[in-house]
């Protein structure tokens, strides 16, 4: 399995879904479009993993690379490929999807989130728990694309998560977090812990840190389901 990583800060990469891609002996390449990395074509990849970071998917004239980026996975999509975005990765691939992407209430910390009615309608819904404790850090957020299943909403953000087609999902909290990753996040954006709305303190962020090793089995879980034997990946 080839799998590209298109990162867009250096303190956000994949965090637990490494350890995923070590066990299942994955071809990995990153790519730093913060570096000004050159983006891949989809026939270099089989799995395409967009990771979150803290600007808009609206920074196009301050961040020229959004708009290639965005080209890349609308280009994955009808490829075939199959794509998961998380954060900024969620909305990026929910706009691709002609989805709005809007300004939201600001959701910062250990947020609880409850599975949506309709996520059962998937085999993948059916396999996540009701409710799952999750990290988040977001102030931004994106509307439901035609077609695709929601899976979980929260009490500040409703479209937490959903799956199109069987092969793309997008994620607005971060399954992925580790005990590392939330550091790297506490230290680069201290200042987001200043904005109104859902954002609990840098203490309840770093007391709720225990909860990584439980988002583990989910995120496995959706990452195995994105890549089972319907994705006929090589």
């Amino acid at each position: 399995m080839r799998v590209a990583i298109l990162q867009h800060a250096p303190f956000e990469g994949p965090g637990r879904i490494q350890q995923w891609l070590d066990l299942r002996a994955a071809q990995v390449r990153m790519y730093s479009l913060y570096a000004d990395a050159l983006l891949p074509s989809p026939d270099d990849f089989d799995l395409l993993i967009v990771m979150g970071g803290p600007m808009s998917v609206h920074d196009e004239a301050e961040l020229p690379w959004l708009k290639a980026e965005k080209k890349l996975i609308r280009k994955a999509l009808d490829a075939g490929k199959r794509v998961l975005g998380i954060c900024l990765g969620g909305q990026l691939l929910a706009q691709a999807l002609g989805a709005v992407v809007r300004k939201g209430e600001a959701e910062i910390g250990w947020w609880p989130m409850e599975k949506h009615l309709e996520a059962d309608r998937t085999s993948l819904g059916r396999m996540l728990p009701q409710r799952l404790l999750a990290m988040h850090w977001h102030g931004e957020t994106f509307d439901l694309p035609s077609g695709a299943i929601p899976l979980y909403g929260s009490a500040a953000c409703a479209n937490q998560g959903f799956v199109w087609e069987e092969r793309a999902i997008g994620l607005q909290c971060h399954l992925e977090s580790t005990p590392e990753s939330i550091e790297a996040m506490l230290e680069a954006c201290a200042a987001d812990l200043e904005l109104s709305g859902s954002v609990e303190d840098a203490s309840a962020i770093r007391d709720g840190i225990p909860h990584c090793s439980a988002l583990a089995p989910t995120l496995f879980r959706l990452l195995d389901y994105l890549t089972g034997p319907h994705a006929a990946l090589t």
